[in-house]
């Protein structure tokens, strides 16, 4: 990009000032309740502090780095909820105080404590009720600008490879603007990914698009086109077999229960061309063929077998071998380019070129008007004439090599070539594809492909600039003459109309000079008509599509802005592009990539900036801000055109219209994004694609492909709960998961290899060990050691990601167990853990997790299921669970969660879940919308779109803080 300087401090201003800021509010306890609160806390609060926890939390001692002493009033415990609220979780499973300390509480006591907490978060949930709480201007995380990115431009570019991994807030998710800071380092990441995506445009005759790879040399742009036409050809329906199978279905309707059948319809049921069928229908059944392999062809077609009720036919090999008898018999009349003049192996043209481009072209043009007509040297009948225009030796060209190297020595993979030898140029070679199969409007699309290709790729201009070089270069270098010097390749103005009909004009004065015959010379005549024509057209279009490309560049920006241009922008971006042309003297196509650079580098892009309504109070987010916010929620991706047209209309606004677009958009395959950034995100698993804490020497099964696996089985589980509306709880208790073959030889469960990357779901996986969320072999791995397993990692991750639970940070001094099973000598990783909690600062936090974790045993490092560890020493899968019961293996602690914890697992999910979609820390004013999501869920079974939708028409998602809001410290909830 050009002048990027000036735009570059421009940008980060502009990013500065949009950037995150956060209010520093002071909490108010007026009113009675807050005069009893006050009361209490001096009366009950303040002593108990005094009593039972300074001593380990004050000035001087600061255990597990926390300090009591600075809490002395109402309004400073209130600007720290999340600590209370740990606080009190520990008062209530009476960890605090630890049996360790000096002085213990009565019941009373504690009791008395525990209420005055719960009644001041109640005064404060109640007090900021309807407070949407701060929604902070953030750029998009690195998910969220790749998956915009794919969406805005159709291609899958993910230009955040080389960016740093994204910070998490504290609930663990990274999509809020507490986290997603911009640093001047970073703004030079997002300039260089917003050129590279700009590298992938191609300006077509009408608008511009996105190609999947970089689009800026000659090579790139012939590869995107070439492969478009090529793409095209080979999706037609050629094959012989599919016609003669669909024409004897047809013939056969009534015994298939379709008397009414048309053979249009027989065709659009069998996926073939209904015009060519009925070519084929014709040739099988006319009852005067003329002889020749019309007549042996319809011999095998009557041979056909006819269908019988009982059992299926098995008709489609004998279609097959119909098919080969027409290849084979077809090869036979395939005619070959007119002898005398040229050959084969070369041009018998004295004093021109062997492979001069006029004659190569002229050879293309033979084969090509030839390819429904029989070879002229052979005795035809005219049942074999009708045979070749029936059956062309040919349906199209994609590919050839020289024209003029014998078969043997052919150059291959020249898509769509010429033939030349060391020149660029395409030869369309697909008149009885257009002629036999497609019908109008696909052959419209074919004839905007090819002229696409020329419009793109200039390749008439180029082609023609090979042809001045290889006439020069090449023996006897006809080119290469006093009078010829004006035409050298390398001249900018060699294409003008002037210089190509001067150039003509010599050149073929000299041909007719040489006795050239005057098959030759039409041939000449031919290609500078057509080269000129050509090189007009594609100049004329280029020129003419310019003002296409600028209109394209505004509905560009409209759509990555996602929301309607002001005036004053698209006046601003057009100003840019004139600029860049006027005062920078760029080309028109390197000025659409700088302004596309402009807008991709835009705040309005890279940052989700939803404006407050005027006024103190909360008012509702305007449509598009709704409309984004619902869709980088659902997706993690920019509004699609339905939902910018709900929003364009005002009806998003409408909670009937915001809940069916909610369903729609779970349905819908850029749902996947929720399933990884909050799943993901939210179990720990995120960057798990990169995890490299495996001993691949130990466990060799534990391949890339493996990895990717188990990464993809927890998302593609997620999403089916999504698609179908499952149950929350189906994430504890399922019988069931999803695997691919590679996954399904990890653990165990039989599958076809046939499909390797194919997935399943497959029920009743108890019996394997599988089923839900816990025993997916990608946490187990991740919560293991390479040799040795982690029943605390694995405990730890059940209760803090999946129930919720906070445990304290381990004490700096804790002794690490052997990185070896085997080395464990006499004693097993069940007693070392044993040991380990006899240690008084230990115990009260493993004792939470230990016990959960060893259920896992039964799981190896990489997941694998096991009777034995890595010492050979049998597997002991007992726990006794923290707050009751017993349990063995991965079914007793499915019983333990049922019956003392899933309250946990369901209040964590709704906590997280509406976390992320709102973007932000939770806060004492979302209470009501968590209890609202509790009330939801018990009934109506649990179902995922219940929480969603409770989400999605809350307060809290809805609406925004005003410009006047100047109200209270946040007082952020814990997760």
């Amino acid at each position: 990009m050009k002048n990027k300087t000036t735009l570059f401090v421009v940008l980060l201003a502009e990013w500065c000032l949009a950037g995150p800021f956060v209010s520093c509010l002071r909490a108010s306890t007026a009113g009675p309740a807050g005069h009893e609160l006050h009361q209490s806390f001096e009366d009950t609060v303040r002593p108990f502090l005094t009593t039972y926890c300074l001593d380990c939390h004050g000035n001087e001692n600061q255990e597990g780095l926390l300090n009591l002493s600075g809490y002395s009033s109402v309004e400073k415990i209130t600007t720290s909820a999340e600590l209370w609220d740990v606080i009190l979780e520990r008062l209530e499973k009476k960890e605090m105080p630890p049996e360790k300390a000096k002085h213990h509480p009565s019941g009373k006591e504690r009791g008395a404590v525990m209420a005055w907490l719960k009644r001041l978060r109640k005064h404060e949930a109640q007090r900021h009720a309807g407070d949407p709480g701060p929604v902070l201007a953030r750029r998009l995380n690195n998910a969220e600008y790749d998956n915009t990115i794919r969406d805005l431009t159709g291609a899958d570019i993910r230009p955040t490879q080389e960016f740093p991994i994204d910070p998490a807030n504290e609930a663990g998710f990274d999509n809020s603007g507490e986290s997603l800071s911009m640093s001047p380092g970073l703004l030079k990441k997002y300039l260089a990914a917003a050129k590279h995506v700009a590298d992938h445009i191609v300006l077509k005759p009408k608008g511009f698009v996105f190609a999947p790879h970089p689009v800026v040399t000659d090579t790139d742009r012939d590869k995107y086109c070439v492969h478009r036409i090529v793409d095209f050809y080979t999706r037609q329906p050629t094959d012989y077999a599919d016609y003669f199978l669909a024409a004897w279905q047809y013939h056969h309707r009534r015994q298939f229960g379709k008397p009414g059948l048309t053979l249009d319809g027989a065709a659009t049921e069998s996926a073939v061309s209904p015009k060519y069928l009925k070519t084929i229908w014709v040739a099988l059944t006319d009852p005067s063929p003329g002889g020749g392999p019309l007549n042996e062809l319809q011999t095998q077609w009557r041979a056909l077998p006819v269908p019988r009720k009982s059992e299926p036919v098995p008709v489609r090999p004998h279609c097959v071998a119909m098919r080969d008898f027409v290849i084979r018999e077809r090869l036979k009349y395939v005619p070959q380019p007119e002898k005398g003049s040229t050959s084969i192996s070369g041009p018998v043209v004295d004093g021109l070129s062997a492979g001069s481009q006029p004659i190569t072209l002229m050879m293309n043009r033979q084969l090509a008007e030839n390819r429904r007509r029989p070879a002229v040297t052979t005795e035809t009948s005219a049942g074999a004439t009708e045979f070749c225009r029936i059956f062309p030796d040919a349906f199209y060209v994609s590919e050839r090599g020289r024209i003029y190297v014998e078969k043997g020595r052919q150059n291959k993979g020249r898509l769509l070539s010429a033939g030349f030898h060391l020149m660029v140029g395409y030869f369309r070679d697909d008149e009885p594809l257009v002629e036999l199969i497609l019908n109008e409007s696909d052959h419209q699309k074919l004839d905007t492909l090819w002229h696409e290709l020329n419009c793109v790729t200039s390749t008439p201009a180029r082609q023609y600039r090979d042809f001045l070089f290889f006439e020069r270069t090449e023996p006897p270098q006809l080119l290469e003459t006093p009078e010829f010097d004006f035409a050298r390749p390398e001249s900018a103005d060699v294409t003008s109309g002037e210089k190509r009909a001067r150039l003509a004009m010599l050149y073929l004065k000299k041909i007719r000079e040489m006795n050239v015959s005057e098959p030759i010379v039409k041939a000449i005549e031919q290609y500078f008509a057509d080269i000129s024509s050509k090189i007009e057209q594609v100049e004329t279009a280029r020129k003419a599509a310019e003002s296409g490309h600028l209109e394209a560049l505004l509905e560009f920006a409209e759509r990555a802005y996602r929301r309607p241009l002001s005036q004053s922008q698209r006046k601003s971006l057009i100003a840019f592009y004139d600029s860049l042309r006027d005062e920078q003297h760029l080309s028109h196509e390197d000025a659409i990539r700088d302004s596309v650079v402009s807008v991709l580098l835009s705040s309005y892009f890279c940052y989700r900036i939803d404006l407050p309504p005027d006024g103190v109070a909360a008012g509702p987010l305007p449509d598009y801000a709704l409309a984004s916010r619902l869709s980088y929620f659902l997706w993690s991706s920019m509004p699609d055109d339905e939902l910018l047209d709900c929003a364009a209309n005002g009806e998003l606004q409408r909670p009937d219209v915001l809940i069916a677009q909610t369903r729609r958009m779970l349905q819908d395959t850029r749902s996947h994004g929720l399933a990884t950034e909050f799943g993901a995100n939210w179990l720990g698993f995120r960057q798990f694609e990169q995890f490299s804490g495996v001993d691949r020497d130990r466990f060799p099964a534990f391949t890339d492909e493996l990895r990717q696996a188990m990464f993809d089985e927890p998302i593609r589980f997620f999403v089916d709960i999504m698609r179908r509306d499952g149950s929350i709880l189906e994430f504890l208790y399922a019988d069931h998961t999803f695997v691919n073959t590679v996954l399904a030889k990890h653990y165990g469960i039989p599958t076809s290899e046939d499909e390797p990357n194919e997935w399943k779901r497959v029920e009743d996986v108890h019996r394997y060990g599988r089923g839900g969320l816990l025993p997916m072999s990608v946490f187990l791995t991740s919560n293991s050691h390479p040799l040795v397993t982690s029943p605390v990692k694995r405990g730890y991750w059940l209760i803090h990601r999946v129930l919720g639970e906070r445990i304290a940070p381990p004490p700096p001094d804790v002794p690490e167990l052997p990185k070896d099973e085997a080395e464990l000598g006499d004693r097993t990783l069940r007693q070392l853990l044993s040991e380990h909690r006899n240690n008084k600062s230990c115990a009260p936090c493993h004792n939470r997790f230990d016990s959960i974790g060893l259920v896992f045993e039964g799981y190896g490092p990489v997941g694998e299921r096991r009777d034995k560890d890595l010492g050979d020493r049998p597997i002991d899968t007992r726990a006794s669970f923290p707050d009751g019961g017993e349990g063995t293996g991965l079914d007793g602690l499915k019983m333990y969660l049922r019956g003392y914890r899933q309250h946990e697992f369901v209040d964590n999910f709704c906590r997280k879940l509406l976390g992320y979609g709102l973007g932000r820390s939770l806060l004492p004013s979302d209470a009501s919308t968590i209890e609202s999501m509790h009330t939801r869920l018990q009934k109506e079974d649990h179902r995922f779109g219940a929480l969603v939708e409770t989400i999605v028409t809350s307060p809290q998602f809805l609406n925004k803080r005003g410009r006047g809001y100047s109200g209270k410290r946040e007082t952020r909830q814990s997760f």
